[in-house]
């Protein structure tokens, strides 16, 4: 069974920065697969980078705050 997530939720998470959006769901999913337990209910078929995606939808896994820097 395929989950569908909103795109919109997602790019939130993000900052609206589709690259934002890939690092984090990378990093993410690196961590699920090296063992870290999931923040949301998912399926035994759910692989690691769709559970990081329905964690970044969900609001459990958000960006790091970014300072800009000063020039």
């Amino acid at each position: 069974m395929s989950s569908i997530i909103a795109q919109e939720e997602l790019l939130k998470a993000a900052e609206g920065n589709a690259y934002k959006l890939v690092l984090l769901a990378a990093k993410r999913a690196l961590e699920i697969a090296e063992g870290s337990n999931p923040l949301v209910k998912v399926a035994p078929t759910d692989n690691p980078g769709l559970v990081a995606l329905k964690e970044i939808a969900a609001g459990k896994v958000k960006m790091a705050s970014s300072k800009k820097r000063k020039k």
